[in-house]
Order: C-alpha cells, then structure tokens, then sequence
C-alpha cells in the first residue's frame, strides 16, 4: 500500500483508548498507510523492548560479553528504533521527508534519539543521519522480500532451500559448512522464519560435528558468504540469535579446499571435464543430509561428507555416471571414486554399465547386491547405519559428543548461579575531602526460625523447601518473587545509589 493512501481499517485495529496528548490524534494522521505495529512503534516507542538485544552488551577481542556503557548502549537502542522505523516508510512506498517529518515530530517517542542529535548537534546533523538511515533502509528493503503470512514464511525458505542444493559447496571444508547450515535451516523452519534461536552446541548435534569444526565453517565460510549471520551471541541460559542469507555476498570458489586438480590436465579431443571439474552448479537432495548428517556413520572417520554429498546427489537424480556425480556432488573425480568404493563396499550403491544407483534401502543404511551380480570378497552387506558406524569404530560419536555438551551446559548453569549469588563489593564516597565506605547491601539475615538443608531454604511450617528464596555464597538470605524482573545484582546497585543518595543528602 503506498503510504500517502489512508488505511480505511487502521481504526479498528487501533486502541480505544481516550487520547492523553492533545496533538496524538493529528499526529496519527501523519501514520496512514503503516501497519498498527509500526504506527505503534513511532507513538509509543519500543515498549517491549524488542529493540535492545545487544544494545548493552558487546563482545570484546577473546569473544567475552561486556556490559556497554548505559550512554552508548541508549543511542544504539534509538538507533535500531530509528532504523525500524525507516524500514517500515520505506516498505509501504514513504519518503524521507515524511520519514523526517514522523521523526521530529515532538510527541512520537520513537523519534527521540533523532530529536536527540537535532538539540545535541543541530539540525542538520540530525537531517545528515535521517538521510544515512533512510538510505540503508531503502537498499534492504528492495533487496529483500515481505514476509507477511506463513504461507510467505514456507514460500522463501522453500527458495532458500532450493538455493543452497544448486550451490557448489567444494572441499571438506565446504560440505562441512553445508552441514552446519542444513541443521540452520532445520531451526529456521521450526521456528518459522529465518531469524532463528539456537546454540551452538545444538548446531553441532544437528549437524553431526565438534564445536570447533562448527565455529570453523561458521568463520571461513558461512559468514563471508552471506549464508549465516550471528545477530546476538547467547548468554546464561537463551541461545545465539541467528539469521540465514542468500548467500549472495561470496564466490563459489572462496572456500575450495584445492583450486586445482591433482590429476592431468583436461584434453579437449578427449572431451574431458572442464576446469574446475566441479562445475559451478550442483545438484543435491538436502532434505538427504539433514535427515542423514547427525549419524555416527558419516563422521570424519567414517563415510565422511564426501559419501553424503554422493548419496544425496544419486537420490535427487537416480543412474549418473561418475563424471556426472562429479558436477552434481560437488567432489572432485578421486574422492568421487574413493566414496563410491566405500559405499560399494556396504552394498549402499551399484554399479551398473557406466552408471552408478543407490540401493533399495539405502537411505536406511541397508546395503544388498544385485541378483545377477556376484558379490565380492570385500564386501560386507550393511544392516543399518549403526553397523556402519561399529565397522568405522565411530559407533558412540554423536552419543559421547551429547554428554559431553550436557556436562558443559550444567558446569555453565551452575557457575551463573554462583555468580548471581554473589555480593557487590563495597562502595567509597567522597565527602568534605575524606572517604567514607558505605557497607556493601545485603539482604536480611537468616531468621533462627529458618532452617537450611543442601542450599535450600526449608519452610519453617512445612518444613519444606521454598522456591522464593535462596542462600548466597556469602550465607545471606536472598528473597526472589515472580514481580520481580531484575537480577541481585541490579537490586544491588540500586540499593547503593539510594544509600549513596541518602548519606549525601544527611
């Protein structure tokens, strides 16, 4: 809807609530043509707090969160308010002036960091940052899509999905990454959308690899290729907030493990493949490796990536030849024919003329040889993809890798509770020239009526335990109800400003 047309059903969808400010009702005509969301989001303000993930917090260069400082922290907020905002005008056909106009307007509070540049450094600083904002937002509106229902929301991962099987993804490192953003896409489409929640723990039991390789693909080459990015990183005890591209920002070629072939040159009278043998399109079912990639028997050690990529690909398009797998797959012609002997050995693939076909089970890690064939001496038929791990002594992996990641996570949930149980440490204040030390704030003593037991604080009329408190590290009583949303040590602090503030004022 273009944006100076009016919106003939905002009215019912806005709150009937009396106007408070006399000049509400003409400003709201200035939102005609915005979703109720957006008109809310210039009125009101971010009011849920929507807008100020990361605002306070930072990373620093060994990857740890730091606390921003609150000035900071308050214009990155106004900045990402201001910035949805322009996105907003610019989605419904608005300008910058009108985007000005909804900005500097004294009675919409989502314009306040953009008022706050006017009276700090002038106005035409504020208009030079109105311009840079709008500027942004129109180039990421005409560069991406709407999402307005569920249908929408299947419709463009669906593209996505269709993106990533024709992409080349060539090397170990590449198929690895392939992996990592398979397991991406899954949370993608559980979460219905491509802004997505997960750690990475998670990511590397969906994907079936260590954290370190995960952190290692996410690097070198899911970040430079446009493919993943990290909005928030997780901390206590939410995930990382992740969000996927369209891989749009990097060269197929970026990331090849080997830019050249180990093997003769290409002879045009032989009509051999071209360089890179690997072509720049591919074709795989990665429906195949989702549903495969998280088992022990694809570990590095055992079928490997390789192996997928070729089932994946044979099931997407049954009979190729082994110069076909080598474009559709994404691997070079020797690991094609090393992962193609591997398979063969398990009765996971035949090999018929010149082509090459999965097996009826297959996809359920049942090898069987072909009735006319007979079977060689080393071939074992598998029974399962558990038999192929055992074979591959990688049986245990993914199990062993979920321990693992279970212990981290407790040892993590157990240092944060020791952490929120800590106390501040005491202030100084300066008055008439000395220092007075102003006794850190603690919370009450513990009543000889109440009883602890293994750091739980026991009832004294049940007797038992009581959710609503909690003992220190430092043997105080901690009271925590529902109401209340800030942590120990925010209360903490407020309560030393307030003594602060009261000593000063004695």
């Amino acid at each position: 809807m273009p944006y100076d047309i009016p919106a003939p059903h905002y009215s019912q969808h806005a709150s009937p609530q009396p106007e408070a400010v006399t000049g509400t009702h003409t400003s709201r005509q200035g939102l005609a043509g915005l979703p109720p969301a957006a008109a809310d989001l210039v009125l009101l303000g971010d009011l849920t707090g929507r807008y100020a993930a990361g605002s306070y917090s930072r990373l620093d260069r060994e990857g740890q969160v730091v606390p921003r400082q609150v000035r900071t922290g308050l214009a990155e907020h106004g900045h990402r308010i201001t910035a949805a905002i322009a996105c907003h005008v610019a989605r419904h056909g608005g300008s910058v002036s009108q985007l000005t106009h909804l900005l500097l307007h004294p009675d919409h509070e989502g314009g306040r960091h953009a008022r706050h540049i006017a009276l700090r450094s002038g106005q035409a600083r504020a208009l030079a940052y109105i311009g840079r904002v709008w500027r942004n937002a129109s180039a990421a509106v005409t560069s991406t899509v709407g999402v307005a229902s569920r249908q929408d929301v299947y419709e463009d991962l669906a593209a996505l999905r269709d993106r990533i099987e024709v992409t080349p993804w060539r090397g170990e490192r590449g198929r690895t990454a392939l992996r990592v953003l398979r397991a991406h896409l899954n949370f993608a489409e559980a979460a219905g959308g491509r802004l997505h929640a997960a750690s990475e723990r998670q990511a590397a039991e969906e994907a079936g690899v260590s954290r370190q390789t995960l952190r290692h693909a996410y690097e070198t080459v899911l970040k430079p290729g446009g493919w993943l990015r990290r909005l928030k990183v997780g901390r206590g005890t939410e995930g990382s907030s992740w969000y996927l591209g369209d891989g749009l920002n990097g060269a197929a070629g970026v990331w090849s493990s080997r830019t050249q072939t180990t093997q003769f040159p290409p002879s045009p009278v032989l009509e051999e493949w071209t360089t890179p043998e690997t072509g720049l399109t591919a074709d795989v079912d990665s429906t195949v490796i989702a549903h495969l990639m998280a088992h022990d028997a694809f570990a590095h050690r055992a079928l490997g990536s390789s192996a997928l990529m070729i089932i994946a690909a044979l099931h997407a398009r049954p009979a190729q030849t082994a110069g076909e797998l080598v474009i559709t797959s994404s691997v070079s012609r020797a690991t094609v024919y090393r992962a193609l002997d591997r398979l063969t050995s398990h009765g996971l693939v035949h090999h018929i003329g010149e082509t090459w076909i999965l097996a009826p089970r297959a996809l359920e890690g049942f090898g069987n040889s072909l009735p006319e064939a007979v079977t060689a001496p080393h071939v074992v038929l598998s029974r399962g993809w558990d038999a192929v791990a055992t074979h591959h002594a990688t049986a245990g992996l993914a199990a062993r890798r979920r321990a693992l990641h279970a212990a981290e996570r407790s040892a993590y949930r157990m240092t944060l509770d020791r952490l929120a149980g800590h106390r501040s440490s005491a202030m100084v204040i300066v008055r008439d020239g000395r220092q007075v030390l102003v006794p850190a704030p603690r919370p009450d003593e513990i009543p000889s009526t109440v009883q602890a037991r293994n750091g739980c604080v026991l009832d004294p009329v049940t007797g038992q335990p009581s959710p609503d408190w909690r003992i220190a590290t430092d043997g105080r009583l901690i009271l925590i109800t529902p109401a209340d949303q800030r942590s120990y040590d925010e209360l903490a602090t407020a309560h030393a400003e307030a003594l602060s503030e009261w000593e000063s004022a004695a």
